[in-house]
C-alpha cells in the first residue's frame, strides 16, 4: 500500500448528487415579436428572389384595371349611375377591392407552399408559436398588396387620367380601406389553407368564392340595376359595403358611413379566420 506523497493535498470529497446548486438556465426561444419579424423577412425575401412571381403579381392588377376600364367605358349608363361620374371613376374603387381579394388568396397559397415544402414541419421542432408563422405570412402578403395597390393607383392617375373628386387625401383613405380588407380576408384563406393543405382545392375555392362575390355586388354596376335575386345577395355581400365605402371616399359621395359595417365585418372575418387557422395548423401533418 502506498502512502500519499508529502505536500500533495488530499483530493476534495465528491459533492453528493443531492447537494443544491445554481438552477440551469432554460431557453424558451425568442419572443413572439422576433419570431414574426424573422419569418416575415423570410417570406419577403422569397418573394423578391423570384422575379416571375413578383412580375406576375404586379401584372395581374394592372391587366384587370385596363381591361375593365377600356372594355366597359363605352357602355351606356343607367339612370341609377351617379351623376357626373365617369365609368373609370366608378369602377376604380372596385378594382382596388378586387385586387385586395386576389391578394388575400395568395396568403393561403403561401401557407400551402410552406406545408408542402416541409417548412412547417421544421418549424414545429423549434420553440416557435404556430401563430407566428401565420401572422408573418399575412404581413408579408400585406406588403405585397400595398405595392400592387400603389402601382394600380399611379398607373390609373398617370396613364388613364384618374382624378377622383375626393382629392388625394380621400383617395389614400380609399386605398387604405382596400389594404385593410386584403389583410382581413387573407385570414379566411389562410384558415382554408391549413385545413385543405393542397393548392388545387385552394384555387377552386378562390374561383367559387370570389367571382360570385365580385359580380354580385356594386363593383361594376349600381346595385339597383342588378336582377332582383342578385340585388338581394348584393345587399348582404360584405364586398358591397367595402366597395361603396371606397367609392364614397374617393368620389366624395354620400355613403362613407358604410365604412363601419365594412370594417366590422372584415374584422370579424379576421378573428374567426385566425382562430381556425391556428387550430388547423396544429393538426398532424
Amino acid at each position: 500500500m502506498t502512502s500519499p506523497s508529502i505536500g500533495t493535498p488530499n483530493p476534495a470529497p465528491p459533492v453528493p448528487d443531492s447537494a443544491p446548486g445554481p438552477a440551469a438556465a432554460v431557453w424558451n426561444g425568442s419572443s413572439t415579436a422576433t419570431q414574426i419579424r424573422v419569418l416575415t423577412g423570410r417570406s419577403l425575401r422569397a418573394l423578391v428572389s423570384d422575379p416571375g412571381v413578383l412580375a406576375f403579381g404586379l401584372f395581374q392588377p394592372v391587366i384587370i384595371l385596363f381591361v375593365l376600364t377600356q372594355v366597359f367605358t363605352g357602355m351606356g349608363k343607367s339612370a341609377h349611375f351617379p351623376e357626373g361620374v365617369s365609368y373609370l371613376d366608378f369602377v376604380m374603387p372596385a378594382v382596388l377591392v378586387d385586387n385586395a381579394v386576389q391578394s388575400a388568396v395568395q396568403s393561403g397559397i403561401g401557407v400551402v407552399d410552406d406545408l408542402k415544402n416541409g417548412m412547417v414541419a421544421r418549424l414545429r421542432s423549434l420553440p416557435i408559436h404556430p401563430a407566428s408563422l401565420l401572422v408573418a405570412r399575412s404581413l408579408a402578403n400585406l406588403v405585397r398588396a400595398v405595392i400592387q395597390i400603389a402601382v394600380v393607383v399611379v398607373l390609373a392617375v398617370v396613364v388613364l387620367g384618374y382624378s377622383p373628386k375626393g382629392g388625394a387625401g380621400q383617395l389614400l383613405a380609399s386605398a387604405g380601406l382596400a389594404v385593410f380588407i386584403t389583410w382581413t380576408l387573407g385570414w379566411a384563406f389562410i384558415a382554408a389553407a391549413t385545413w385543405l393543405r393542397r393548392a388545387e382545392p385552394m384555387q377552386n375555392l378562390s374561383v367559387i368564392a370570389l367571382i360570385p362575390l365580385m359580380f354580385a355586388s356594386s363593383a361594376y354596376i349600381p346595385v339597383s340595376d342588378l336582377p332582383g335575386w342578385l340585388r338581394v345577395i348584393a345587399k348582404v355581400n360584405p364586398l358591397t359595403y367595402a366597395i361603396d365605402t371606397s367609392r364614397a371616399l374617393a368620389l366624395d359621395l354620400p355613403g362613407a358611413g358604410a365604412a363601419v359595417p365594412a370594417v366590422l365585418i372584415s374584422a370579424g372575418i379576421a378573428v374567426v379566420g385566425g382562430v381556425l387557422a391556428v387550430v388547423g395548423l396544429r393538426r398532424p401533418l
